[in-house]
């Protein structure tokens, strides 16, 4: 399996970059980010300097709205913060403003209400990943995003961007595969509230909010689960050990009423079977057959109740989980921004990449070319410069591939020296 990150490097996974448009507020500043369109090279120093600082007076002017007594104000305040750090890479100006941060993400999830702790918490992971995974920031971070979470009388929305906030925290910074495995439980201690009843074949009622916060806790164990090397992990689903769920339990969740539970369980399923045949190749073998079959009725659903943008979704979704189950062939898709591509081509890729196309948003793109930490979480190596116009040879489709292959065999190399040496030991 992918090797977890260490302090200044990772995997991403599949996302949409543009599956949070919808969210955004509509009315709200739109920030474009020259390098997109290839536009730097025709820009002089003194506009790029004036064009920086517009948007330091535009994040000082919400960053000081964001303590105003308006509830409004705040929460507008905080979106604005946020879409500007999802579109621009400003690490030493943030830096120096990251005590005020903290601050304003704290006070927004532990007193504010609804959208003012949405926004908080998306700011949390924001904020790490413009500092470079800060671990001092996670940790400070963490605890009052586990209490929100627990906490029943917070929407269901806002407990589910302390969810996801809480993954890609951990995923940027955990060093300790214990505290990992216990967020892990904390996570299904969650979802669990989706499996099967009693007799394994009726699903409980869970309301549609609820669904949603279950399946971003699965999403999120899920990214932890690339975190812990693969021997642990088998080991602990297949030696009647009760730190993970059963596979028999996760498969009950593709029977879920919702969509984003079916689908979360499908990719989450598939992950589990190629983390551990990538240390055993008949990991979990028994339970093949049955996956298959409910994979296939899912792949091919053609209900007429479901929305027909969901069935197209949970079809394509789920042709690529059974080619996996059937052919042990993952999705391959390339990412293309500027003169680069990344090929995301295993189930725990593509799980990384949408946990921060998630909090990314639109300016994943940006993000790719320019934030020196995200690019070391997919090995993408130090900055193309394009500033004078040179023309870049654009590698073949194999080749990207292969250059890709090679640094991730090395990075797994390095990586797993100093895991064996820190793997949890469980008693």
């Amino acid at each position: 399996m992918p090797p977890r990150r260490n302090k200044k490097g990772g995997k991403g996974r599949q996302g949409d970059s543009n599956s949070e448009d919808e969210s955004f507020n509509e009315n709200a500043s739109v920030y474009s980010y020259m390098s997109e369109n290839g536009g730097a090279s025709s820009v002089n120093d003194s506009d790029e300097l004036s064009s920086n600082e517009r948007y330091e007076e535009k994040f000082m002017q919400a960053l000081e709205n964001a303590t105003e007594k308006s509830a409004q104000t705040r929460v507008m305040a905080l979106q604005s913060i946020c879409e500007i750090l999802m579109h621009r890479y400003m690490p030493d100006f943030v830096d120096d403003r990251k005590v005020t941060l903290i601050d304003c993400i704290e006070k927004s999830i532990r007193r504010g209400k609804g959208l003012e702790q949405v926004w908080g918490a998306r700011l949390a992971p924001l904020l790490v990943i413009q500092l470079g995974g800060d671990d001092g920031i996670s940790k400070a971070l963490n605890q009052f995003l586990l209490t929100t979470v627990q906490d029943k009388s917070v929407s269901y929305d806002a407990r589910a961007k302390c969810c996801t906030a809480l993954g890609l925290l951990n995923f940027f910074g955990g060093e300790d595969i214990g505290d990992v495995v216990t967020l892990m439980q904390f996570f299904e201690a969650i979802f669990s509230a989706s499996y099967l009843k009693g007799d394994d074949k009726t699903p409980v009622t869970v309301s549609p909010e609820a669904g949603a916060l279950h399946a971003e806790a699965l999403s999120a164990w899920g990214l932890l689960l690339t975190m812990i090397p693969s021997g642990d992990f088998v080991s602990w689903m297949t030696g009647g050990q009760s730190m993970l769920p059963s596979f028999k339990k996760l498969m009950g969740l593709l029977q879920s009423p919702h969509l984003d539970v079916r689908m979360a369980a499908g990719e989450t399923l598939a992950l589990i079977l190629e983390c551990g045949r990538s240390h055993d190749e008949d990991f979990l073998e028994e339970y093949l057959n049955d996956l298959i079959d409910a994979v296939k009725q899912l792949a091919t659903d053609s209900h007429k109740y479901r929305a027909k943008r969901d069935r197209k979704a949970q079809r394509a979704t789920f042709r690529d989980v059974l080619r996996y189950l059937e052919e042990d062939i993952s999705p391959e898709i390339t990412i293309r921004f500027g003169s680069e591509s990344l090929v995301l081509d295993s189930w725990a890729v593509h799980l990384q990449y949408s946990a921060l196309c998630t909090i990314m948003g639109p300016g994943m793109t940006s993000q790719l070319q320019e934030n020196d930490f995200i690019r070391d979480i997919f090995g993408l190596g130090t900055k193309v410069d394009t500033a004078n116009g040179a023309t870049k040879l654009k590698a073949s489709k194999l080749e990207r591939h292969l250059v890709n292959a090679a640094a991730f065999k090395a990075r797994t190399i390095s990586r797993g020296k100093n895991r064996d040496k820190r793997s949890a030991v469980f008693t």
